[in-house]
């Protein structure tokens, strides 16, 4: 069976999220991390009588104005008990969002939470990492952006 190569990340990426119209947002790439997770806050569900509940989050990234508050809603989450960084388990609204590596979408389980004390507002954690068949090179940064860049300068100057 012929199985595509691995592809290498780094320990951070910039990554997109084309369904909420987000390009280059700056992401942890995190082995310890099963999970995937985004910083959002204000994350309550609301209902309305004969609908199904949706979540409602307040997207953050300070570095997309555009998005930064944002509100987006799901109908589709579930609630998921998820081992935090310090090793407290907590109960998080977990969604399924589509993220752009090396030009390529990948479905995958983001933990919705409040990350305003990290660094990075994205963690991709294993499960994606997986999924994707990729390999961490820590010592390396950008790799995905950096490649489809030189790939798009190759085309130019044809």
């Amino acid at each position: 069976m012929n199985r595509p190569p691995k592809r290498i990340l780094g320990r951070r990426e910039l990554v997109d999220f084309p369904a909420f119209a987000l390009r280059e947002v700056e992401a942890k790439v995190d082995t310890g991390a099963y999970t995937s997770a985004i910083h959002c806050t204000n994350i309550h569900i609301e209902t309305t009588a004969g609908q199904p509940a949706t979540l409602v989050v307040n997207l953050l990234d300070p570095g997309h104005e555009s998005a930064d508050g944002c509100a987006l809603a799901f109908t589709e989450f579930v609630l998921r008990d998820i081992r935090s960084s310090n090793g407290e388990v907590q109960e998080r609204y977990v969604i399924r969002a589509v993220v752009r590596l090396y030009g390529e979408d990948f479905e995958a389980e983001f933990s919705l939470s409040d990350r305003s004390d990290m660094k990075y507002p994205v963690l991709l954690g294993r499960s994606l990492l997986r999924q994707g068949r990729f390999i961490v090179d820590v010592a390396k940064r950008n790799l995905s952006y950096k490649t489809l860049a030189r790939a798009g300068a190759r085309r130019t100057r044809r």
